[in-house]
């Protein structure tokens, strides 16, 4: 498994915020399933991953399968959220440093989708409100 996976398994077990903002690269682009244009920058992306492991890292939150490229790779995962089995992908690619400097995520079915969307906001809002 590349080092960059294994720090952010890391992050997903301890939630650590430090250990997150070490692993981003400073020019990260946050792809979300909803919002239609890149979140650019360390500060968004951290808002939106911070916001994701309340929503989605629960005790039924777990990876399925992961491929590897060179410097990129996919986890799917799957976890349930207020009754509805989420089901999506992490697509992650990192650079010669070994910070993450790409992360998109997809999101299914539709129902999930909206759930989270919800969820999501929720948390981003109370997220923002605390800074």
């Amino acid at each position: 498994m590349p080092r960059p996976i294994e720090q952010w398994h890391q992050v997903v077990k301890s939630r650590d915020a430090a250990a997150l903002e070490e692993l981003l690269a400073e020019d990260v682009a946050f792809i979300s399933p909803v919002v239609h244009t890149p979140q650019a920058g360390r500060p968004i992306t951290m808002a939106y991953l911070r916001a994701a492991m309340q929503v989605l890292n629960n005790d039924s939150f777990h990876y399925l399968n992961q491929w590897y490229g060179h410097e990129s790779a996919v986890l799917e995962f799957e976890c349930v959220v207020e009754g509805i089995t989420v089901n999506g992908v992490d697509m992650i690619h990192w650079n010669a440093d070994g910070r993450i400097d790409h992360f998109k995520v997809m999101v299914r079915p539709l129902k999930a989708m909206n759930k989270l969307h919800e969820m999501m906001g929720r948390e981003l809002q109370r997220g923002a409100a605390q800074q």
